[in-house]
């Protein structure tokens, strides 16, 4: 029985098997049955790294704000109005640790829209429901993911993700992850914590 997609707000939050499948998708072929991975290290680094779509445009021209284990959001980095902190150090699993280098070495995200049509298009490809995709996905799935598999340290995710308690619990906690989505998530946060 195939799952319905999880919607939050109208934002799809993605399963570890859908993204996946999302992520192959956006790898485009090239020449002799290669595939280019450019695409699938920028929806990785959206992913692992749960940032805000337009911090992580600015992120990628500052690469001095990754320190090889944190990324170091300033103040003047930051947009929302509403923000809790005045600067926000990002925890990183081991994954995100890997894939920055090259984030910093491919071309510029595209625009807002051009991402959400990106994302609508590869969810075609990959035979996934479109519904709910916007470049917020990676950042609510990431954070749900998150409290899914560390919810003893809600506090440090919420520090890094620059959210209060109370948005993290009315919105990324009890989320419907099935046992298999739980074990897939591991190898994504793994060296998080």
């Amino acid at each position: 029985m195939e799952l319905k997609p999880i919607l939050k707000s109208g934002v799809r939050i993605l399963r570890p098997r859908e993204y996946e499948a999302l992520r192959s998708a956006a790898a485009k072929p090239v020449k002799r049955g290669e595939r280019h991975l450019e695409n699938a290290t920028l929806l990785d680094t959206l992913l692992l790294t749960g940032m805000r779509y337009v911090e992580a445009q600015r992120l990628q021209k500052r690469p001095e704000w990754f320190d090889g284990n944190f990324i170091h959001l300033p103040e003047s980095a930051q947009l929302k109005v509403k923000r809790k902190q005045r600067e926000r150090w990002i925890r990183l699993s081991s994954m995100g640790k890997a894939v920055l280098p090259y984030f910093f070495k491919t071309r510029p995200l595209p625009t807002w829209k051009a991402w959400t049509l990106n994302l609508q298009r590869w969810s075609q490809r990959a035979g996934l429901d479109p519904e709910g995709l916007s470049p917020k996905t990676t950042r609510k799935t990431w954070e749900s993911w998150l409290v899914t598999c560390y919810p003893q340290h809600l506090a440090l995710i919420c520090l890094s993700q620059g959210h209060t308690e109370l948005t993290s619990l009315q919105h990324y906690l009890n989320m419907p992850f099935t046992e298999v989505d739980k074990l897939e998530m591991r190898k994504w946060v793994e060296g998080w914590i």
